[in-house]
């Protein structure tokens, strides 16, 4: 198991709106100074901030997969499709931007908090498509809770999304002193950030290799040659983390950063 811990210094930032809203990027564009460019076809991750909101203005995008997600406040998303669409804490907006979408955002807080993620899948088909809206309230995803985890699944089996791209995320929420074990496919990597609380990955035999991270920390863990398996160790406070799976590699070329 390969696993890399990458600190919000060495993550990208952003901004709208003369601050207004604010971004944290554990991936950010190809002009920018990440550490992490991309992972398989996760192309771009955003971890936006307003305290008392903010919007972006009508802007174009083509080709890529692309989902927020709420974590709290309110989204309003308007687009050249002709939709008007509000979604709150819990829920998600996807658009397949496929041969190419205008749209612009409005973000309401108190404290509003959202993820904008892109997914690549191979642009020289995607191109091809009629570009899509969809909309997702928090009780349109499955959630399972066992021994203090609770696993919302945003992307993947019992999900409503769906996407070309070979994609799975999940919000994971550990109680105080929880464990969460999981495995990583072979050829598959995941990249993970937390956004409540620090914790610890243990992996290796017997548990015996460790790697600490605290909370705005990103992580990419890659299964080498086989699946195998890592455990998420809460400390001792409320935790909680959004994960993302996708091949390491796809047999498509991606976007030449």
């Amino acid at each position: 198991m390969k696993v890399n811990v990458y600190t919000p210094l060495q993550q990208a930032v952003g901004s709208f709106e003369n601050g207004r809203i604010i971004e944290q990027k554990p991936i950010g564009f190809p002009q920018e100074q990440e550490a992490v460019k991309g992972v398989g076809p996760l192309f771009y991750w955003a971890w936006a901030h307003a305290k008392e909101g903010g919007s972006i203005g009508l802007h174009p995008h083509k080709g890529f997969e692309i989902m927020t997600y709420v974590v709290n406040g309110l989204v309003e998303h308007g687009d050249t499709l002709g939709t008007e669409s509000t979604v709150g804490a819990g829920g998600a907006q996807i658009m397949q931007t496929g041969s190419g979408v205008s749209h612009r955002e409005r973000i309401t807080g108190p404290d509003a908090e959202i993820f904008q993620i892109w997914f690549e899948p191979n642009l020289n088909e995607a191109v091809k498509r009629t570009p899509t809206y969809h909309e997702y309230n928090a009780e349109d995803f499955p959630v399972s809770i066992s021994s203090g985890v609770q696993i919302k699944t945003i992307i993947g089996e019992g999900a409503p999304v769906q996407l070309v791209a070979d994609v799975r995320v999940w919000d994971l929420t550990l109680e105080p002193e929880a464990e969460y074990a999981f495995t990583i496919p072979e050829g598959y990597s995941a990249a993970a950030l937390a956004i409540r609380g620090d914790g610890l990955w243990s992996f290796g035999p017997e548990g015996t290799s460790r790697a600490l991270f605290k909370q705005k920390d990103f992580t990419v863990l890659e299964a080498e040659g086989q699946a195998e398996t890592i455990r998420l160790v809460n400390e001792e406070q409320p935790f909680r983390m959004i994960m993302i799976q996708v091949p390491t590699e796809v047999d498509y070329p991606l976007y030449q950063r």
